[in-house]
């Protein structure tokens, strides 16, 4: 679907995103609202797509040029934030209006379900699963991992409306996954996704996940640690910026932040920020350089969550040690966050080291 010099409008693209748009010659453009920049904001859907911004988009490019608007639910790189329903059937409209099919990003289309019945009027008395076929209604498409609120281990999946649309998107299907009937996905996989997709879809799991999260966003918050506010759906999010700020931004501050954090207590967080997100090039640097402390579900206790928060407490405490950050030793052409090499004081990370101090692949599972 995306060929050389197209732009793919949206609201804040995770890594992968970007990365397979630019291999095929395309790019992103952020639409996300300005509020989503503010960690002290408490806009109840901070991963709304700026309807402004996203008709800009649409007349500044050629038609042909745009080959789908994306709607990331919830938006990872902004924190984990919801998109609202009304803001879903806006985009709607709009793509509409400009004959631009909508494709939603549905990794944790749950928990943006959860957000909706509890923060967005006329939703409370709905069921999740009821919420979760309206939003699917406004969408011609959608991409879904797995391992988020698929509740398994491996795999994903995608689902198109119409069959030109389906046919376009998995011409390429065979050459890197199989066959469209399995996509390299065991039975036993597909099985478990089919399953774990209707127990994410349960008001009283969705709950206890949130309330989870929300309970480590209080801790930070109460010691006055700077975190993403309201707390999202699947993770914390610090501002590295305001956590260390006598570490230049060029010296990669979400980065030193989790490495620092590994060592200080073992506990693994993904930075997502300048390095990771790929910053506009018009930019210098990103708005926020965030370390994300993702939950993995069915998994921690009470203690677990306790023990994350006095870690990252300790060294809130002694932020102002930490005066300097890592620089580039080796970047790789591919998705380079996962891969790269950093080195300090002439000291030699390695590609390891860097890999299991702030990042723990892509399933949003990184607190182990």
């Amino acid at each position: 679907m995306v060929h050389s010099g197209d732009v793919t409008p949206g609201n804040a693209f995770f890594a992968t995103t970007q990365e397979l748009l630019g291999n095929r010659g395309g790019h992103g453009i952020d639409c996300t609202i300005e509020e989503a920049f503010d960690i002290d904001s408490l806009h109840l859907f901070k991963g709304n797509v700026d309807l402004d911004k996203l008709r800009e988009v649409f007349q500044e490019y050629p038609h042909e040029r745009i080959p789908f608007c994306m709607v990331t639910i919830t938006s990872n790189n902004m924190g984990g934030q919801p998109v609202s329903m009304e803001n879903i059937r806006e985009v709607r409209k709009l793509c509409d209006q400009y004959k631009v099919p909508i494709l939603l990003d549905a990794a944790r289309f749950a928990e943006n379900a959860y957000f909706i019945k509890s923060r967005e009027d006329g939703y409370a008395d709905k069921t999740i699963k009821e919420i979760v076929l309206e939003m699917f209604s406004y969408a011609d498409g959608m991409t879904m991992s797995g391992k988020k609120d698929g509740l398994a281990n491996i795999g994903g999946f995608l689902a198109c409306r119409t069959k030109q649309l389906f046919e376009a998107a998995t011409k390429f299907n065979i050459l890197f996954e199989g066959f469209p009937t399995y996509g390299g996905m065991t039975g036993r996989d597909k099985a478990a996704m089919a399953q774990g997709m209707d127990e994410v879809t349960e008001y009283a799991y969705l709950h206890a996940r949130v309330e989870q999260v929300r309970e480590l966003g209080r801790r930070c918050i109460e010691a006055g640690v700077p975190i993403q506010k309201p707390v999202g759906g699947h993770a914390v999010y610090i501002d590295a910026l305001k956590f260390l700020p006598d570490v230049p931004q060029s010296q990669f501050p979400a980065q030193t932040l989790g490495i620092e954090l590994y060592k200080e207590a073992g506990i693994r967080a993904l930075a997502i920020g300048n390095f990771a997100t790929k910053a506009d090039p018009k930019e210098k640097h990103k708005k926020n350089d965030f370390l994300r402390l993702a939950i993995p579900r069915r998994t921690y206790f009470l203690e677990h969550i306790n023990y994350v928060a006095e870690a990252v407490i300790r060294l809130f405490e002694r932020r102002h040690e930490i005066t300097t950050g890592y620089e580039l030793k080796e970047d790789v052409p591919i998705v380079n966050y996962y891969t790269v090499s950093f080195k300090k004081d002439n000291t030699d990370l390695g590609k390891l080291s860097f890999k299991d101090a702030t990042s723990h692949g892509n399933n949003g599972n990184e607190l182990r």
